[in-house]
């Protein structure tokens, strides 16, 4: 199966951007958007599961990592790649895309916290009923096979 291609977005889905927000917004209320501070990326913490789940799937998936950039900070496009090496590997830093509209980008499945309407494959909605964590996610796989 690994002509199938999964596509995984990375913000509340494999790193926790939300409670980065959260925890920036503590240390530094005035500041609107924790997101434009450099540094904020690159210290997100993964999601729990989401680091070994990633690994089982690129078994037999063509996975790749599909995350938006947050144009307030350019330096967002480094610190992601700079993750994704902390957390992957340097190989695995050749499968990062940075697109700011997924539904361009042919694949089979997306797994993402947010519906992209024209991703013409199907779609995960991470955090919704059905997949609430990475367990649910990756039955739905196991259950694939």
């Amino acid at each position: 199966m690994k002509d199938k291609i999964v596509y995984i977005d990375m913000d509340d889905t494999i790193c926790n951007f939300f409670n980065g927000v959260l925890n920036y917004k503590r240390k530094y209320p005035t500041i609107l958007y924790p997101q434009s501070i450099p540094g904020f990326f690159i210290n997100l913490e993964p999601i729990e599961g989401a680091i070994d789940s990633v690994n089982l799937l690129t078994e037999k998936y063509d996975v790749y990592i599909l995350t938006r950039p947050s144009v307030k900070n350019p330096l967002c496009y480094t610190e992601k790649r700079m993750w994704i090496e902390k957390h992957f590997g340097l190989e695995f830093c050749s499968k990062l895309i940075i697109c700011p509209n997924k539904a361009l980008l042919k694949g089979d499945y997306l797994i993402d916290d947010f519906i992209w309407a024209g991703f013409e494959g199907y779609q995960i909605v991470y955090k919704s009923s059905e997949f609430p964590n990475w367990l649910k996610v990756m039955e739905y796989f196991e259950k694939l096979n």
